[in-house]
């Protein structure tokens, strides 16, 4: 089951030691969304319509399955 948590800093310094990546917050909650991870509503967000949401990148969105694989997230 996906009862194992990771922090964002693990999932991070996951990502850095094996792929030498740096990813986002934003990446890892986008990625974590995409597999139905529930997400708690994040305190800094927008109150803006139209705001512009970076994307993550195919490289960045498979290392950051790989740590979430790697945390049993997933």
């Amino acid at each position: 089951s996906a009862e194992s948590k990771a922090t964002y800093a693990q999932i991070k310094e996951y990502v850095w030691n094996k792929f030498e990546l740096k990813v986002s917050t934003l990446y890892i909650a986008q990625i974590k969304k995409k597999c139905g991870i529930e997400l708690r509503e994040h305190y800094n967000k927008s109150k803006k319509d139209k705001q512009i949401i970076p994307q993550c990148t195919p490289e960045k969105e498979e290392a950051i399955m790989d740590a979430l694989r790697h945390f049993k997230m997933i």
